[in-house]
């Protein structure tokens, strides 16, 4: 063990925010299962504890060895994830099943151990990495719009459009993620305007099109739109459940909560340990709880932003912002869903809900901020000649 924690490098103030995050979320992932168990009638307490631990001990295993790989190595990774993650995306989408009642076209089921994953947490992370490197390599370049327009704007596209009919939230928050890392990485604003009235337009002909072929997406474009007509018509209630739900979780927990362990919204409230858990937490540790937790994703996005102005690489910078962001977002817009801020989403609170690989993907970002904060790693890319464009060379160079 001791070796281990030799071992560990990277920026200290995240390592010990995603540990304190991890080991607080046992709490409320084991007092919410208990609407799993005992209203789903799904498992025992005990048993959504174990996997619970289990899914965290895998994913601090990928924080630990991805953070030991120097971070220009992404590089050429995201070139050679990217065809990938392409082909995964139109297999779960064309999967058209369900798993367990919900919608199969998120999630795939590996085969051999039962777990099922959600190809978009991958394909996030891979895209917001795609995209840091482009906007390294045309860095102080004359930017033509033409010119990126097939090496930038047709993957985000692609990728985008593939997650879209299954998943609206998700798609959604990683277009716009990808907009903000390429303000923040110098693209023309212009064009970025420009992208977006396409987005727009393209989301347009896809609800055109769901309207009039409903067999193809069935239920999606209702769903959103019963959500929205539900968070701008509060009164009613039967459309508003959960949120209803959610806000008397919140209100019952006043200043300092009931109590850990005692929720009583938790066996009425749907998704409890999962999309409403910080409604949970409220409820047991209060306003005080909530507050607390807030600060530690804000501080989590302070330490993100500390690593990035630090590294010496445009790329780095780029990279640390492009996996980083998105985990603060989400955080964020649980948090407003859960308080009638934001329609609901379906969107986890990043290592604290229950959940099967999502958090493996969190822990994968966590795990590449850490490399580009790991100075040993600087070192080492300094003392090596490897072209961090060409995936082959990258490949061959230390993996």
């Amino acid at each position: 063990m001791l070796r281990v924690f030799k071992n560990i490098k990277g920026d200290k103030a995240i390592w010990a925010v995603v540990a304190l995050l991890a080991v607080f979320s046992f709490l409320p992932v084991y007092s919410a299962s208990s609407n799993l168990v005992y209203v789903v009638g799904n498992g025992t307490t005990t048993g959504h504890l174990i996997k619970h631990a289990l899914l965290l001990f895998l994913g601090f295993g990928i924080i630990f060895g991805v953070h030991r790989i120097p971070s220009h190595f992404f590089k050429g990774l995201s070139i050679i994830a990217m065809p990938i993650v392409l082909v995964l995306l139109v297999f779960t989408l064309a999967q058209g099943d369900t798993i367990a009642g919900a919608n199969a076209s998120r999630w795939i089921r590996i085969p051999f151990v039962g777990i099922t994953f959600q190809t978009s947490n991958l394909a996030t992370v891979v895209l917001m990495i795609y995209v840091a490197r482009y906007l390294t390599k045309i860095k102080d370049k004359t930017i033509r719009f033409k010119e990126s327009i097939l090496p930038l704007w047709v993957p985000v596209f692609l990728v985008v459009l593939l997650i879209l009919p299954a998943n609206f939230s998700t798609a959604a928050i990683l277009f716009s993620m990808v907009l903000l890392l390429c303000f923040l990485g110098g693209y023309p604003l212009k064009y970025i305007f420009g992208i977006v009235g396409t987005g727009m337009v393209c989301l347009t002909f896809f609800i055109l099109t769901a309207k009039a072929a409903p067999d193809l997406f069935p239920n999606r474009v209702d769903t959103w739109i019963s959500r929205v007509e539900s968070f701008w018509n509060p009164e009613d209630t039967e459309a508003d459940y959960q949120i209803e739900k959610a806000k008397i979780a919140i209100a019952s927990g006043g200043i300092v909560g009931k109590g850990a362990g005692k929720s009583v919204q938790k066996n009425f409230l749907p998704q409890s340990s999962s999309d409403f858990i910080y409604a949970i937490i409220v409820e047991e540790y209060g306003l005080v709880g909530g507050f607390v937790l807030m600060f530690f994703y804000l501080f989590l996005l302070f330490r993100i932003v500390v690593v990035a102005n630090g590294n010496g690489t445009i790329f780095g910078k780029l990279l640390v912002l492009g996996v980083g962001l998105p985990i603060v977002f989400q955080a964020l817009i649980n948090m407003a869903v859960a308080v009638e801020l934001f329609p609901v989403t379906g969107q986890t609170l990043p290592l604290i809900s229950s959940g099967g690989t999502s958090s493996w993907m969190t822990c994968l970002a966590i795990g590449i901020i850490l490399s580009a904060s790991n100075k040993d790693n600087d070192i080492e890319r300094k003392t090596l000649d490897i072209d961090d464009s060409n995936p082959l060379q990258v490949l061959s160079g230390q993996l």
